[in-house]
């Protein structure tokens, strides 16, 4: 048999073992136009890896500008707008003759007909961050249409356009790449290391083995010649990338399968993911490993308590075998939406060697189950869904110090396990306070510092997290603090454009903000909730007027500040 003919074979072969796998979606592929009028580059794809979330669609690059039109990617009318500090800032949804529906965000700007019945609605409700539902025959849009202009609000570090495909009603999101747009890719994926794990241990109590990986233009293998392990049921991760023709940019992976003596055994595919289970990506990942200061490191295989997964297995439990001994040839293949694939290929053999199981501090939990930990003083009860393996989590006890501390420091787990559900805890209040209603549960982690208001029973306060750390009850009497930067009692703000507000608070948590005009609600945005900012519009007649500012802190506590101004 020629080369090539056995080459040609081979292809074929692979393609219908990936098959086994994974199915080809069947999208529409011409229906959806490029939501900007320059040519698509992206600075993130679909199920690349974000901070506790995948991420869920792609962002467009904008030219480093704002304000940029942004419109209709297919016929629809838009159904729901959403405005919020963080997450997508302004957001447009449109549902489409199709049956999906797609979302813009990150927008500075609405088209002027939707920005008038958004602003209406925002002083009706009497709040600038609002989800809006919009009948089907109020803004009906073409293909093609201004809908808005690009921006920079909620939770982007820079101007670009997060765009996004879902189903309907189930509300899935769909990767974009694969509906045809007109972005042009002939780049293979990268692959940088391996990682390798003892699958017969518990996940969080064990240390990777990591590889280094050599090779390029889609060739990849390790320095050693045959890779011994000493466990029978290994698993294997990969840190790489991807990358976009004419773009250096590090995009994320869409497909890996590992295939063992040609045969595949597990893989990944990002191609639809839901917003109910796009924390699963702390499962997807080496999550230890990464809180430690390393890369990701994707995983090839289903931890136990991912329940709903972006993975699929063969119908060997998506498990290498090596008990025999022998040889494996193992193949890990990356692929991207377009087809072009990266391969890295070795050798292991399965090598016993006789160790002494280490014995681990604290009580195990398992996924799966309902169980807690408790002490005179605390408690803590993990959910069914809340572990992605089994682990020994580990309680401490710091005694009470320090001023407006009610109760003990209560340490239980760590910052490297990560939680796929809420954790319920429980603390007991030590010191008799007259403000139970001002005491907040506060969970410390390094600097960080997060508080929520809890639930009482008796001297018990209660409240959920979704992170373990030390934990503690603290007594919060302090109000906000609202400041007017540059602003004088009875100032001339005639030649002004706007008025910024700063509010701060000891813990960083305003619950409530709210401002009237001569005693009507007056709309102030708060962008990534750094100031409360009025521009001056209609609503500002000329004259003399009073601006009344309220400030409420997530214990209660309460400021406020008048300002009187000639306009």
């Amino acid at each position: 048999m020629s080369r090539s003919v056995l080459s040609f074979c081979l292809l074929i072969y692979s393609g219908f073992v990936s098959a086994q796998l994974f199915q080809t979606p069947s999208y529409p592929l011409k229906q959806f136009r490029n939501p900007l009028d320059i040519p698509i580059s992206l600075a993130a794809n679909f199920g690349e890896i974000r901070l506790n979330h995948y991420h869920m669609g792609l962002d467009i690059r904008t030219e480093h500008r704002e304000n940029l039109p942004v419109y209709a990617a297919a016929d629809g009318y838009i159904y729901r707008i959403k405005i919020e500090p963080f997450g997508f800032g302004q957001a447009i949804y449109i549902r489409h003759t199709n049956g999906f529906v797609s979302l813009y965000a990150h927008l500075n700007s609405f088209y002027p007909a939707l920005a008038s019945y958004v602003k209406q609605k925002q002083y009706e409700l009497e709040s600038w961050d609002i989800s809006l539902e919009l009948p089907p025959d109020l803004l009906k849009v073409k293909k093609g249409e201004l809908i808005a202009y690009s921006g920079n609000m909620g939770g982007s570090q820079g101007p670009h356009l997060h765009f996004e495909i879902r189903t309907y009603p189930d509300d899935t999101n769909l990767n974009p790449m694969l509906f045809g747009l007109p972005i042009t890719d002939n780049t293979s994926p990268v692959i940088r290391s391996l990682s390798a794990y003892d699958l017969n241990k518990s996940f969080y109590e064990q240390t990777p083995l990591i590889i280094q990986v050599k090779g390029n233009s889609g060739r990849y293998t390790i320095s050693r010649q045959i890779f011994i392990l000493n466990t029978s049921n290994p698993g294997f991760g990969i840190s790489g990338y991807d990358t976009q023709l004419g773009s250096k940019n590090p995009n994320g992976i869409f497909q890996a399968i590992i295939y063992d003596n040609g045969l595949a055994v597990s893989g990944f595919r990002m191609d639809q993911i839901s917003y109910n289970d796009t924390r699963g990506i702390n499962a997807h990942i080496d999550y230890p490993t990464h809180q430690r200061g390393g890369p990701y490191y994707q995983l090839i295989f289903k931890m136990p308590g991912y329940s709903h997964s972006i993975y699929r297995e063969a119908k060997t439990g998506g498990r290498l075998h090596l008990e025999d001994g022998k040889l494996h040839e193992i193949r890990i293949e990356l692929k991207d939406p377009y087809g072009n694939s990266s391969n890295l290929e070795f050798k292991v053999r399965y090598q016993p060697e006789k160790k002494e199981n280490p014995v681990f501090p604290g009580k195990i939990f398992y996924p799966g189950m309902l169980d807690g930990f408790e002490t005179p003083d605390a408690a803590f009860y993990l959910g069914e869904k809340c572990l992605y393996d089994s682990v020994h989590l580990v309680y401490q006890e710091i005694p009470l110090e320090g001023r407006d501390i009610v109760s003990s420091m209560h340490h239980f787990g760590t910052n490297q396990i990560p939680l796929a559900d809420t954790m319920t805890v429980r603390i007991k209040l030590l010191i008799p306070v007259n403000q139970q209603q001002r005491i907040l549960m506060q969970r410390i982690d390094g600097e960080e510092s997060e508080v929520k208001k809890p639930e009482w029973l008796g001297d018990w306060a209660t409240a959920s997290f979704w992170s373990f750390g030390n934990f503690r009850l603290v007594l919060d009497t302090i109000p906000p603090v609202i400041s007017i930067p540059g602003v004088l009692q009875n100032a001339n703000l005639q030649k002004s454009s706007r008025i910024v507000i700063l509010v701060e608070d000891n813990n960083k948590k305003i619950k409530n903000f709210r401002c009237t005009l001569d005693g009507k609600w007056l709309m102030f945005t708060n962008d990534k909730a750094k100031a409360f900012i009025y521009h001056f519009d209609e609503n500002c007649k000329p004259g003399n007027h009073e601006l009344k500012i309220y400030a409420e802190d997530e214990a209660g506590n309460s400021a406020t500040k008048i300002l009187p101004f000639v306009r």
